[in-house]
């Protein structure tokens, strides 16, 4: 009795494992079957190449990429290294002093410029935030300091030639928030640009709750809008909570306004998780929620599309959960993401901003303790049926 009852148990668990391993097969099949097309990356290990006279980043607040693929990121070294001295540590040997604020970056990943910080005609922000360049090679800055014993907030955006000249200062620094002005901002966190119709769009921001759309040769405030289209409040809603509807206003900071070919603008809403869509008037079309249950500094930092004519693909830089989201942009669907939390190439601690490069390459910028630019080399669009890629290690 005792072989019998062996030989059926060895029998059932055969065929369990049987079953289990077509079970296997059926799934990775179906997997297969429900692979959908997106675009590819692969970290390059070796962007960008190392700094020179010691040189080190602090936190690293935007990126931006020019017509000639050149790459300019802004951070925040000398804080950072100020920080450091407070706290009792002393530079020993050559290493390290603060890098200018502003570097430039060809394709190649050479420095081939660096340079901002104070200087005459114009107040540098207390806490320099973002950086975009325009159709014209002007570089745009934004800053989210807020007012203390020493400075003024940040209500006002700097505009500079590539090679750092000084063009032109907007808004009036030093303002109290104030989400209905027509002449200052509100801690500004990035600008974008519509260059044919003039127009720049301003996540405005840290302070203020709302889009506002600048004259870019004069500066002039032209409109503005909040959450839904409405009018923009000040309110303290308190913090997000994924169990309550979802409030009728921005939350701070509204961290980027990005215009598109076809007439839309993608608004990051990033406490409240939500990418919301709207016409360049102001008209609310829809929105999403990206990992909603996510608190604290929210997922949705920061969005880039892809190069082609349509803009098929929205790249959205998720900073507390580490990711960067491949999304189809007209449906806001998510296709497939890549990144984890980690120091090493191609995983993040912080991933702030993104942007795209005429290849269709993506750069990444890390804030906090991140203090990086990262480059993923883009491979083509093609089948993909894992939906979180982890870092995305080059194959070869």
């Amino acid at each position: 009795m005792a072989r019998k009852g062996t030989l059926v148990t060895v029998g059932v668990l055969g065929a369990g494992i049987l079953s289990l391993a077509w079970g296997q097969r059926e799934l990775a099949a179906s997997l297969e079957r429900q692979a959908v097309q997106a675009p590819v990356f692969e970290v390059d290990p070796f962007w960008p190449k190392p700094l020179p006279n010691g040189w080190v980043l602090g936190s690293t607040i935007g990126v931006g990429v020019d017509a000639r693929d050149h790459v300019f990121i802004i951070h925040r070294g000398q804080a950072t290294l100020n920080a450091r001295t407070e706290a009792g540590y002393a530079k020993v040997g050559p290493c390290c002093t603060a890098a200018p604020p502003v570097l430039e970056f060809d394709p190649e990943g050479n420095l081939v410029n660096a340079w901002g910080g104070p200087g005459e005609g114009y107040t540098w922000p207390g806490s320099n935030h973002g950086i975009s360049i325009d159709h014209q090679g002007n570089v745009w800055i934004g800053g989210n300091g807020a007012r203390d014993s020493v400075n003024a907030a940040d209500s006002h955006i700097l505009k500079f030639s590539r090679d750092g000249k000084f063009l032109q200062q907007i808004g009036v620094p030093g303002r109290a928030t104030n989400s209905r002005s027509m002449d200052s901002f509100g801690r500004v966190a990035k600008v974008s640009f519509d260059a044919k119709a003039n127009e720049a769009y301003v996540a405005d921001g840290y302070g203020n709750k709302r889009v506002a759309v600048v004259d870019m040769t004069s500066g002039a405030i032209k409109r503005y809008w909040g959450a839904y289209g409405n009018a923009p409040s000040d309110s303290n809603y308190g913090p997000y909570d994924p169990a309550k509807p979802l409030i009728p206003q921005f939350r701070n900071p509204v961290h980027c306004a990005e215009p598109t070919d076809d007439g839309l603008v993608y608004v990051c809403d990033r406490p409240n998780n939500r990418i919301q869509v709207f016409t360049k008037d102001g008209k609310f079309v829809k929105e999403t929620q990206v990992a909603p249950l996510t608190r604290g500094d929210g997922s949705v930092w920061d969005i880039a599309f892809s190069r082609d004519a349509a803009q098929k693909y929205l790249y959205l830089a998720d900073g507390k959960n580490e990711r960067v989201y491949v999304m189809d942009r007209q449906s806001l669907q998510l296709l497939t993401m890549f990144g984890d939390g980690g120091r090493q190439p191609g995983q993040f601690f912080a991933v702030h901003s993104i942007a795209t490069d005429s290849k269709g390459n993506i750069f990444t910028t890390e804030t906090y303790e991140g203090k990086r630019v990262q480059r993923f080399v883009f491979k083509g669009v093609k089948a993909v049926s894992k939906r979180d890629q982890g870092a995305p290690w080059p194959t070869r």
